[in-house]
């Protein structure tokens, strides 16, 4: 799963709650994090999730929220 691979997490994919939050609770991701996981989307699936867009909070809310935006907007 790319958040673990990405963030070497100790967690196994299946024990991560698609709709817990990622940022703060939840999983804990801090701003590096998340940024990460941004650098990581766009290697992989061809689009850029830029830090000045308002829709951020909505995006990266849960597990669930960003597999949706990214199914939305993958050019590859």
């Amino acid at each position: 799963m790319l958040l673990v691979e990405a963030l070497n997490l100790e967690v196994l994919p299946a024990e991560i709650d698609p709709n817990a939050p990622l940022y703060g609770e939840g999983l804990g991701l801090d701003s590096i994090d998340i940024l990460e996981v941004a650098l990581e989307v766009s290697r992989r699936y061809g689009f850029q999730l830029r830090s000045d867009d308002a829709n951020n909070p909505q995006i990266f809310r849960s597990l669930r929220s960003l597999a949706s935006h990214v199914a939305q907007h993958r050019t590859l």
